[in-house]
């Protein structure tokens, strides 16, 4: 326990799960808190699972103080854009009001490094149709404002406080660790290629493909997609990096291309 011990919030979820794998092959010690409401207690392999919800400020000053968690990877949190829409106040208690809780508890038992599952949805529909870390943030759905809100507490805190983070806003995330160990289970998710698959094997009626007028060749949007595995060591990496006491960044995590 000690400098190697990362907390990852979410863990037993889609990407929290396969961050795990590669924070174990780095040598790692992990230990993940998942409510187990979208996760899987079969994705975890290797590392404890607590059974437990990140509003529960008792568990986590348990969790972070007595293990001495050197750094946390907040995964937790509602991902659903439409259902934002329509119950955006769960969604500002799970992924803003929840990460505060979180934050706070670092803060307070000195956890020192702390790596944010964020979203390229902070960006809104930027105008040049592409984005960089430059492009202004102006969400259009509760998902990515809340998510936003997350990011701009731990800004703040961090100026003030010896907790550095990594912020890592995510484009369109696919595809599934190469040895078949774990996968996208999460119900209801709107992946693409999950959705996809789905509909190819009748487990869903239809597969919609939105747009008729952007400047593509037929007119459908497209999306930058990045591979889960690829997305899982950009977290890893990232953590090393405030580990080497590198400044807190932002970074977007996607391939470039559509």
């Amino acid at each position: 326990m000690g400098d190697k011990t990362v907390l990852l919030t979410g863990g037993a979820g889609y990407i929290g799960s396969h961050v795990a794998l590669d924070l174990l092959q780095e040598g790692y010690e992990v230990i993940i808190l998942d409510d187990l409401s979208k996760g899987f207690a079969t994705a975890v392999t290797d590392c404890e699972l607590v059974e437990g919800d990140t509003g529960n400020k008792n568990l986590l000053a348990l969790l972070l103080g007595k293990r001495k968690v050197a750094a946390v990877m907040h995964f937790a949190g509602s991902t659903i854009v439409p259902e934002s829409v329509e119950k955006p106040l769960r969604y500002y208690e799970n992924n803003t009001v929840k990460s505060r809780n979180l934050v706070e508890v670092c803060v307070e038992t000195g956890v020192k490094h702390f790596v944010f599952s964020s979203t390229a949805a902070v960006y809104g529909i930027p105008e040049a149709g592409q984005v960089t870390l430059q492009t202004p943030t102006e969400p259009v759905n509760p998902y990515g404002m809340s998510k936003l809100m997350t990011e701009i507490m731990l800004r703040d805190v961090s100026r003030v406080m010896p907790l550095k983070h990594a912020v890592l806003r995510y484009f369109n995330v696919a595809g599934a660790d190469p040895e078949g160990r774990i996968g996208q289970s999460t119900p209801d998710s709107t992946l693409l290629i999950k959705v996809a698959c789905e509909a190819a094997l009748g487990k869903r009626a239809e597969l919609y493909i939105y747009g008729t007028d952007y400047p593509t060749p037929d007119g459908t949007g497209v999306r930058d997609y990045i591979h889960v595995s690829d997305l899982a060591a950009a977290h890893v990496l990232a953590m090393q990096r405030l580990e080497a006491g590198c400044e807190s960044t932002n970074l977007n995590c996607g391939y470039g291309n559509g």
